[in-house]
């Protein structure tokens, strides 16, 4: 006798969707990382020294990471440094990414062009483009011309902003706050490219009813986008924030740090503590703004 075939439930196959789609990461995780993963750890605990025959490890306990935290006098200021600097630069790529979305979402002449200019800097900040750029000695020095000359610029653009800011009577912290985001501008755009794309999809995939119907009832442009748009794309401010962290910690001068005790000190085990050390400190934040952001988000179903 036959057993009746059960169908699916759309919530499972969905879950089996989303195991399909994660299993090509799987599997290259497994095949590539997953050792050298171990063998970071292991080296973690040890000494490693070079020799003829290649290198000897010998175990050292937790010398490593106590180097790293009480003895080493650069690591934990950078750490704290670029901890810092994430805190700061995050928000301010998430909002400017959000307010470039919701300008190249509306319709005008040109907004193709105007969408690759915005995820132009993404193309140039690759590697290798980048690679390209560091091997040049004249562009390293235009590079650095052109970075000094706006650093000028924006350093009298911030003297003016804070003035005018002071005059408003507005708090020194909140002053502060917006003078950093007016010295970071190019950083802020060069890394928001991603972000941009990614909230553009999510707003391209809100039903047209909705605005119409809010429109109807007479709602205002203001409180569309509080209404609907933002509750909307709120998962998608969810990813881009997780995304601007890891984006904006892998390119810090920890991880600069962690590289050059490594390939410049040869001091492998004492990088390796470094970097799970770092690993510990990105995933608790990571895990902790996740909590906090996730009890706002809405899920449409």
């Amino acid at each position: 006798m036959k057993l009746p075939k059960l169908g699916l439930t759309l919530h499972q196959k969905q879950k089996y969707k989303g195991v399909w789609f994660i299993l090509p990461w799987f599997a290259g995780f497994l095949l590539l990382f997953f050792t050298p993963l171990i063998n970071s750890l292991r080296y973690s605990f040890s000494k490693l020294e070079l020799n003829e025959t290649g290198f000897s490890i010998q175990s050292v306990g937790w010398a490593n990471y106590r180097n790293a935290l009480f003895v080493d006098e650069h690591y934990v200021r950078t750490l704290t440094e670029s901890m810092l600097n994430m805190v700061i630069n995050v928000p301010l790529i998430v909002i400017f990414s959000l307010f470039a979305a919701v300008l190249l979402n509306q319709k005008f002449k040109g907004r193709a062009l105007s969408r690759a200019i915005f995820f132009l800097p993404v193309i140039l900040a690759s590697g290798v483009i980048a690679s390209i750029e560091n091997g040049d000695y004249m562009q390293g020095v235009i590079k650095s011309a052109s970075q000094q000359a706006s650093g000028e610029s924006a350093m009298f653009q911030s003297l003016e902003l804070a003035k005018l800011l002071y005059s408003s009577g507005v708090n020194h912290h909140i002053v502060q706050y917006l003078v950093g985001a007016v010295e970071r501008i190019y950083q802020i755009v060069t890394s928001s490219g991603v972000q941009i794309l990614i909230f553009v999809a999510g707003l391209q995939s809100i039903s047209g009813s909705l605005y119409e119907a809010s429109k109807i009832e007479g709602a205002t442009a203001y409180e569309s986008f509080w209404k609907i748009t933002f509750p909307m794309i709120s998962p998608l401010i969810l990813t881009n924030v997780i995304y601007s962290i890891i984006d904006n910690l892998l390119g810090s001068q920890t991880t600069k740090q962690i590289q050059e005790t490594a390939f410049k000190s040869f001091q492998f085990g004492l990088s390796a503590s470094m970097a799970w050390i770092y690993f510990a400190a990105i995933s608790i934040f990571l895990w902790v703004v996740a909590m906090l952001i996730s009890k706002k988000v809405f899920y449409y179903d």
